[in-house]
C-alpha cells in the first residue's frame, strides 16, 4: 500500500490544509475533529514526514506538504471526474455507441432505425459497422448489434428477436413460360440465386418447410451466389432465377406484384434473430437504451405477414395467364 492508496486520507489532507483548521475541516466533512486529527497522523505516519506545522495561532504546510497536497489535489480531481463520467455513463441518454449489423440488414433496417433513434437522442452518436461475421465484431470494440442465425457464444447476450421468414420467389417476367410449381420438385431444376455460404441459409442445399410440417432437400445448381440478399433481390427482379429470400426485404415486392411467391404452402429455412451485447456489469444506458429500441422495432418488423396481391395461379398458367409451355 502507498500513501495515495486511500483517497479518504486525502481528501481530509486537503480539507484541513483549505480550511485552515482541523477544526473548520472537521465541519465541512461532517466528522469529528479527533477523526480528523487520527486521519492527518496516519497519512503523516504512512508519508514518514510531517505535513502540517501547528502552533496557537496558526497552521502551515511543510515543504513536503505542500507537493503532496498539489499531487493530491490532482488525484481527487481526476476520481471526481471519473465518477462523473460513470454517472453520466448510468443515467444519461448522451455519448457514443458502435453498433453492427450484416450488410444487408444494416443498409435496408438497421440504418433508418437507428436514424429514428438519433433523432429521438440527439445528443447519441453512432458508428455503424457492416460485416457478415458479425459476432468478431464485439472483439474488436463494438457496443452491440443484430446478427442472424443462432448465436452459440457465452461471452454475449444474445436477446430473441423472432425469426427471419424467408420464401422462394421469383418474377413474373421469370414465369413467362414456364408452368407454375405443384411441388418443390418442380422448381429443383430452374436456374437458382443462393447465398454462397451455408452461414445464412445458402449454397446448394435448400430445405423448404410446408405448413403441415413436410419438409423436402432440393439439391440445386446455383447460376448466381452472392454475399448478400439485395443482390439476389436484383437479379430475381430481372427475372434471371429463383431466391429463398427474407420477408422483410421483398414484403413490398410481393405486395407490388413484382415477384411471386412460388409454392405459397411453402418456406425456406427460418433463421433466428438476435440483437447481441458483451456479458458485462453496468452497460452504458445509451446502449441499454438503442438494445431495447432496436428490440422492439425489429421484432415488430419481423412479425408482419408478407401479402402477396396476387397469388399464383393453380391451373398450370404462368403468372401472365399464358400456358406453361
Amino acid at each position: 500500500m502507498t500513501i495515495f492508496s486511500n483517497l479518504a486520507l486525502l481528501r481530509s489532507f486537503v480539507s484541513i490544509a483549505e480550511s485552515g483548521s482541523i477544526s473548520a475541516a472537521a465541519r465541512n466533512l461532517g466528522v469529528t475533529q479527533p477523526t480528523l486529527s487520527r486521519q492527518l497522523a496516519q497519512l503523516e505516519t504512512e508519508c514518514g514526514t510531517v505535513l502540517l506545522r501547528r502552533d496557537t495561532h496558526r497552521m502551515h504546510l511543510t515543504d513536503m506538504g505542500a507537493k503532496i497536497l498539489a499531487d493530491a489535489r490532482a488525484m481527487l480531481n481526476m476520481a471526481d471526474e471519473c465518477e462523473r463520467r460513470l454517472r453520466v455513463d448510468q443515467t444519461a441518454l448522451m455519448g457514443h455507441i458502435r453498433f453492427f449489423s450484416t450488410i444487408d440488414f444494416g443498409q435496408g433496417v438497421v440504418s433508418r432505425l437507428l436514424a429514428k433513434f438519433m433523432l429521438q437522442n440527439p445528443a447519441i452518436t453512432v458508428d455503424l459497422v457492416y460485416s457478415n461475421r458479425p459476432l468478431r465484431m464485439l472483439e474488436e470494440g463494438c457496443d452491440a448489434g443484430v446478427v442472424a442465425g443462432t448465436v452459440a457464444d457465452d461471452t454475449v447476450i444474445a436477446r430473441p428477436l423472432g425469426v427471419i421468414r424467408r420464401y422462394p420467389v421469383a418474377s413474373p417476367h421469370f414465369l413467362d413460360g414456364r408452368q407454375l410449381p405443384a411441388t418443390p420438385d418442380d422448381i429443383a431444376a430452374w436456374p437458382w440465386l443462393t447465398l454462397g455460404t451455408e452461414v445464412f441459409g445458402g449454397a446448394r442445399n435448400i430445405t423448404l418447410f410446408h405448413e403441415s410440417g413436410e419438409e423436402q432437400t432440393l439439391h440445386v445448381a446455383p447460376v448466381l451466389t452472392a454475399e448478400g440478399v439485395t443482390g439476389l433481390r436484383e437479379a430475381a427482379l430481372e427475372g434471371l432465377g429463383v431466391s429463398p429470400l427474407p420477408g422483410w426485404l421483398v414484403a413490398d415486392d410481393l405486395a407490388a406484384g413484382r415477384l411471386v411467391r412460388l409454392l405459397p404452402q411453402w418456406r425456406a429455412q427460418e433463421l433466428p434473430a438476435h440483437v447481441v451485447y458483451p456479458v458485462q456489469k453496468g452497460l452504458p444506458l445509451r446502449v441499454r437504451a438503442l438494445v431495447d429500441y432496436m428490440s422492439e422495432q425489429v421484432r415488430e418488423l419481423l412479425s408482419r405477414p408478407c401479402v402477396c396481391r396476387n397469388a399464383p395461379p393453380k391451373n398450370g398458367k404462368t403468372a401472365r395467364g399464358k400456358k406453361g409451355t
